[in-house]
């Protein structure tokens, strides 16, 4: 069982596993992917995807870090802690991403695996969830009982020019800011119960939206290998997590990385 708020004693490299973009997963890595995600639907404990769910959102405490400093290194420990659940389950998965620029998003939008049987998520879990009843008690009586997405147009997602504009950013601060307004973007575009804080990682396909985030915070560290955030934030803690910012900077230190193949292509422009 992973202890769930406990981080690397020593930032001493692991071994390295690879999230992969989700239009490249194979099929016994997409089947692996959502048996896992089953098995974590069905505990009830802080094993589970309605605890980890609960950690961004409700129920209360709401600690996620949303338009301050903290908001990438934030949310990529919470990745790390909830793709380490999984991996108890099954040690080959990893958290793919969704790459909201690739020709096949901006003609199909959410991507197949996760849209693929919406109507059924016992199916497919990465259509959607359930949102437990604690959460929806505090969130009110209008609360739904079940994820739902309102999707816009695949046109309008983001565009490979709008994130090279970004990974040239040379100011973390700066960058973060500008890549956090296209995350939020990405939220509301998706709709339905995405676009809710309290309620957004019910919903599986906000963890491939936030690897794409991480993602492109990792393609911005390779682009500025000496451009990183200011010091008087490394030492900053993540509650709930036992770690600190610093813990964060660097991924091989957390035992990922991105597929390389996939890293090259914005890298290079």
């Amino acid at each position: 069982m992973t202890v769930a708020t406990s981080a690397p004693a020593q930032l001493v490299q692991a071994p390295i596993s690879y999230r992969k973009h989700v239009e490249m997963l194979r099929r016994p890595q997409l089947d692996a992917l959502r048996a896992a995600l089953r098995v974590s639907m069905s505990l009830g404990d802080d094993r589970g995807y309605q605890y980890w769910a609960g950690v961004h959102g409700l129920p209360l405490p709401m600690q996620c870090q949303h338009h301050t400093p903290l908001f990438l290194p934030w949310h990529r420990a919470y990745l790390y802690f909830f793709e380490l659940s999984l991996k108890d389950i099954d040690p080959t998965i990893s958290l793919p991403w969704w790459d909201w620029t690739s020709s096949t998003s901006h003609a199909l939008g959410v991507p197949a695996a996760y849209a693929a049987g919406a109507s059924d998520p016992v199916a497919n879990p990465l259509a959607g969830g359930s949102i437990n009843d604690l959460a929806r008690a505090q969130g009110g009586p209008d609360t739904p009982s079940q994820t739902s997405r309102d999707e816009d147009s695949p046109q309008r997602l983001p565009t490979r020019r709008t994130i090279s504009w970004l990974l040239d950013l040379g100011d973390f601060l700066d960058f973060q800011q500008q890549l956090e307004q296209v995350h939020d973007y990405i939220h509301v575009w998706v709709g339905g119960t995405m676009a809710e804080i309290p309620f957004a990682a019910y919903d599986p396909l906000f963890f491939a939206h936030h690897a794409m985030v991480d993602r492109l915070w990792r393609l911005w560290q390779l682009r500025h290998p000496t451009a990183g955030m200011p010091p008087d934030l490394l030492d900053q803690a993540l509650p709930p997590f036992n770690i600190t910012v610093r813990q964060t900077v660097n991924v091989n230190w957390l035992g990922y990385d991105y597929a390389s193949f996939s890293s090259r292509t914005l890298v290079g422009g």
